[in-house]
């Protein structure tokens, strides 16, 4: 299989805070990929250096083969889904859809996701009045409506209702047999591993497992995913670090 994020030896600091140590990670086309580990392991920073809004001191990232180090352009190959999305709160949900498809300039999906996502009553509706089930919808929408090859999905259901979670699940994996490269970071431990195909678990700026479900829990010895997390954080000293 082809990999379509390779990451070389990745490090970051913030001040005299070593945040990533050297990571090396590669992603490959056509899967679901868990990103898990404690507060302060370090996947935030990695998701903003591949998104580039944080650059690394040192280490490479590859998509498709071309270092993205000082580009830019390949930011349009990526779909991102923050856990929490600052938007224009006197635009409306209609407003807002206009303006980033004038800055992405890119076709766009977003009737049919408009439509999956239940938002055809809400779109005339100033952001500053939406529930926060209804701007996690927006999140949604924004993320999925360009079809870009590269998905990140950071807490992506936190605040859906249970039928628009379904939806969004079901699509998720209509997107990776469309072969896209897909990034999960969720706390939902059952929506893991009924999702993911690999689990890459940071730990202290370091890619302490990379592999499937089934492989991490035979390392571990433990059948229920939540018990597995509990005991690597409790064998590396991480007990009292809340997991997210």
């Amino acid at each position: 299989m082809n990999t379509k994020i390779s990451i070389t030896k990745l490090k970051k600091s913030f001040g005299k805070l070593d945040v990533l140590k050297g990571i090396n990670l590669d992603l490959s086309v056509g899967s679901i990929h868990a990103l898990l580990g404690p507060n302060g392991s370090g996947k935030s920073t990695l998701i903003k250096c591949l998104l580039g809004m944080v650059i690394p001191e040192s280490g490479e990232i590859l998509i498709d083969g071309k270092k993205v180090n000082g580009s830019w352009e390949y930011r349009k190959s990526i779909g991102y889904m923050p856990q929490i999305a600052h938007f224009p709160e006197n635009m409306r949900i209609r407003e807002l859809i206009s303006m980033i498809k004038n800055i992405r300039n890119q076709p766009s999906l977003e009737e049919k996701f408009i439509r999956l996502l239940r938002l055809e009553d809400a779109l005339n509706k100033a952001l500053k009045t939406l529930s926060g089930g209804t701007r996690q919808k927006v999140n949604a929408l924004l993320a999925l409506m360009f079809d870009s090859p590269i998905l990140i999905f950071d807490e992506a259901t936190v605040g859906l209702d249970p039928v628009t979670r379904l939806h969004f699940k079901q699509h998720l994996l209509k997107e990776k047999e469309a072969g896209k490269t897909i990034i999960l970071v969720s706390h939902f431990i059952n929506e893991v591993e009924e999702l993911a195909d690999e689990i890459v678990f940071i730990l202290e700026g370091r890619i302490f497992f990379q592999g499937s479900l089934f492989e991490l829990k035979s390392q571990t010895k433990e059948e229920n995913l939540e018990k597995v997390i509990a005991e690597i954080l409790e064998k590396n000293g991480q007990e009292k670090l809340e997991y997210v």
